[in-house]
């Protein structure tokens, strides 16, 4: 039988007196390699699976470790005359995938999750989201918002031990107040070792047996509360404010959890944000746009003088210094862009069509199929 063996060390990919974390790692890569799961119907990976599991179920275990290094496979598989796994009935008992498993995948592979948690330990409350719709001046210069939400907080009449007053919960006997379990689960013929919440305490690790009336025996109630939020000067629709601890109750004396407000900017009629610049698009007459004219101009901080100069032509843009969006968090004030745009007029009374006929006339401007000639065709001859 020693030549149907191959050497644990060797099965693990590891050198004689590798040590207990080498043996720890080179296991849950090559347990992870080869899991059935990841290996589905595939007979040789299944077979190296069980491999790796025996050498590691021997290699983890510092006395049964000692016996292999000493005797190898006699000291400890019967089978060799000597005492230790027995076979294929290697000591599986010892392996705690729930650990293992949870490690590679974040709290859980297959039938394997939750390994080393304790939820009877302090728990940090559920954190809470919501919307907040701010103007876009409310957005721009900050404010405080009074937001109304329902929220778990700590009982008042238990302290949040959920026992009724003068009473004390009872540790668990079924975990002994760890809040979980060590179960046994089969697979391929093999028995593997993880962990599961305790059913009788539902992972707490405590018996309450006579509830806080006010609770229940949650330990927590459900309040509507109307909590005040600073919204920063420059925040963006879509950006978010967090408030730590203003989310649920934590649980077993642990922290809230926390709040996060995140913001939507109304749209605004006359202004377009981009960054911390504010974009403003003003309509002018061609009477103002040829003679120049002093225009009122919004911005967020009100109105303001802006002197056009004659000749402006459409799409013209102009810069307002300093009439921007503040940079979050106190930086420096972006500028607005104001861009003209020149509106015709789409009917004339009599009056007003004498009129537009003399200056075209004074322009020396005809209106001809094609287009139109005249002035500015004299301006490009005279270059």
């Amino acid at each position: 039988m020693a030549d149907q063996k191959r050497d644990y060390y060797e099965v693990l990919e590891l050198g004689k007196g590798a040590s207990v974390e080498e043996i720890k790692k080179a296991y849950r890569r090559l347990a992870k390699k080869y899991h059935p799961d990841m290996n589905p119907g595939d007979k040789t990976a299944e077979s190296k699976f069980k491999e790796v599991n025996e050498a590691y179920s021997i290699l983890s275990d510092p006395e049964k470790k000692a016996r292999y290094d000493q005797f190898g496979f006699s000291g400890v598989d019967p089978s060799y005359g000597g005492g230790g796994a027995g076979g294929m009935g290697f000591g599986m008992g010892d392996i705690d995938l729930g650990d293992i498993f949870g490690s590679f995948f974040g709290g859980g592979f297959g039938g394997f999750g939750g390994g080393g948690s304790r939820r009877s330990g302090p728990q940090k409350g559920e954190s809470l989201r919501v919307n907040l719709s701010l103007t876009f001046e409310e957005a721009a210069f900050g404010c405080t918002k009074e937001i109304e939400l329902s929220r778990t907080e700590s009982c008042e009449e238990c302290q949040g031990s959920g026992c009724a007053p003068g009473t004390n919960p009872e540790t668990c006997s079924d975990c002994g107040g760890r809040g979980t379990v060590r179960v046994q689960q089969r697979m391929g013929g093999m028995a593997f070792s993880s962990t599961a919440p305790c059913s009788k305490c539902r992972g707490t690790g405590r018996i309450i047996h006579t509830p806080c009336k006010k609770c229940g025996g949650a330990g927590s109630v459900k309040k509507k509360q109307r909590v005040p939020v600073t919204i920063p000067a420059g925040i963006d629709d879509g950006q978010a404010v967090s408030m730590r601890g203003q989310g649920n109750a934590g649980s077993n004396g642990g922290p809230a959890g926390d709040l996060l407000v995140r913001v939507q900017i109304k749209p605004d009629p006359r202004f377009r944000r981009d960054g911390t610049a504010v974009l403003y698009e003003c309509p002018i007459s061609f009477y103002q746009a040829a003679m120049g004219a002093q225009l009122e101009i919004p911005t967020i901080d009100g109105k303001v003088k802006y002197d056009l100069p004659a000749g402006t032509q459409t799409g013209t843009t102009f810069r307002l210094r300093g009439k921007g969006i503040p940079e979050l968090r106190g930086g420096r004030r972006g500028d607005q862009y104001v861009t003209v745009k020149v509106q015709v007029p789409t009917s004339l009374n009599a009056e007003q069509r004498e009129a537009l006929n003399a200056f075209g006339a004074a322009m020396g401007e005809t209106v001809q199929e094609g287009g139109l000639k005249g002035f500015f065709d004299k301006k490009k001859k005279k270059k």
